[in-house]
């Protein structure tokens, strides 16, 4: 389970963070002259890059730009200079988890497509003491009434305890919004007239916009949820082209772009939030096939991104009955955690006080 971090005082470190490298989009100026038949052809592309890697999409929307970080590998990239000490703290002597479930649809995080003219319900905030509104992206949501919360069971669509997130993908918009400890409000009559959350938060998944400095999200580190999880349909077409989200129980009072928001725990032997796992280039992903071998690929190519508190090393993905054979694989040649290095990040690590 996540714990929700305050953030206070923060100092941020010596160096300057880079801004995010945001595609040009170039067109061509309505009523341009054509080229001339004597116009030389442009030369062909190299063949290294005429295949760039799918961008994973949910309803119809493309989960980032294919230069956002979460779709970025991270497997030619330098190895961080603390990687030993954080892996030996928390990550070493556990196995990788995926946390999701097979017949059990209350394990993982379900994601909800909403239609585009979905109707916007208003969002209120306060769930069992906990509220980050401050830090949080107000207004009506377009949430369907039934959409799944996660822990829900056919028999318990409301569930009481947990993180209970909140997915919801908005077709034609693009719109990706995530709730923390979601509620259905309903009216004496029994009707469901509003969400409340203890924090929200709104993307545009054509953008690669961060959260302001300093703010949660549904996620303890202020990141989206969505492009981390695990989705069986993509593990099972042969490739995963992103990160994938992971928890550790300890954070340290730092974060790393994409990452918005610290822990609490002091000490560089523990890790910021945003920082970026790999499976070590010696692993060997023989013994794996099918969307097992995809999973563990992507681990070695895109990694993990540390986003919230957890169980060590849990991996967060959608329940899918297809998934046994997967859980299988990982059971029978397990990947402990003192196989991965931390990336170096590429920007400077912000410390919180």
């Amino acid at each position: 389970m996540s714990r929700r971090l305050l953030v206070v005082a923060p100092v941020v470190g010596a160096l300057l963070l880079p801004a995010l490298a945001v595609a040009n989009q170039a067109g061509t100026p309505a009523g341009a002259a054509p080229a001339l038949a004597s116009a030389p052809a442009p030369a062909p592309a190299p063949a290294a890059a005429a295949r760039a890697p799918k961008v994973h999409t949910v309803g119809g929307c493309q989960v980032f730009p294919a230069n956002n970080p979460w779709n970025t590998r991270v497997d030619s990239k330098p190895v961080f200079a603390n990687s030993g000490k954080i892996i030996a703290a928390q990550a070493k002597g556990s196995p990788i988890h995926l946390d999701l479930g097979t017949s059990e649809t209350y394990y993982g995080i379900p994601v909800n497509v909403a239609k585009a003219d979905q109707p916007r319900l208003p969002l209120r905030f306060g769930v069992e003491g906990e509220n980050y509104k401050s830090e949080s992206d107000t207004g009506r949501v377009p949430i369907p009434k039934r959409a799944r919360i996660e822990g829900w069971r056919k028999s318990r669509p409301n569930p009481s305890s947990g993180d209970r997130h909140v997915i919801t993908v908005q077709r034609g918009s693009c719109r990706l919004v995530e709730l923390y400890k979601a509620k259905r409000v309903k009216n004496a009559d029994g009707k469901v007239v509003a969400w409340r959350a203890a924090a929200a938060a709104r993307w545009d998944l054509s953008s690669n916009k961060l959260r302001p400095k300093y703010w949660t999200s549904a996620d303890a580190a202020g990141l989206p949820i969505l492009p981390g999880l695990l989705d069986y349909d993509e593990a099972a077409s042969g490739e995963i082209t992103h990160a994938l989200r992971f928890t550790l129980p300890v954070a340290r009072n730092a974060f790393t772009k994409p990452a918005r928001h610290c822990g609490t725990t002091r000490g560089a032997r523990y890790p910021a939030y945003g920082l970026r796992f790999r499976l070590k280039k010696s692993f060997s992903t023989r013994p794996y096939t099918g969307a097992a071998k995809a999973v563990v690929v992507a681990m070695k190519r895109y990694g993990l991104m540390y986003a919230d508190q957890g169980s060590a090393m849990y991996v967060t993905g959608s329940a899918d009955p297809r998934w046994a054979g997967v859980l299988d694989q990982l059971r029978e040649h397990p990947i402990d955690g003192g196989k991965f290095e931390v990336v170096k990040p590429e920007g400077a690590i912000t410390v919180c006080r």
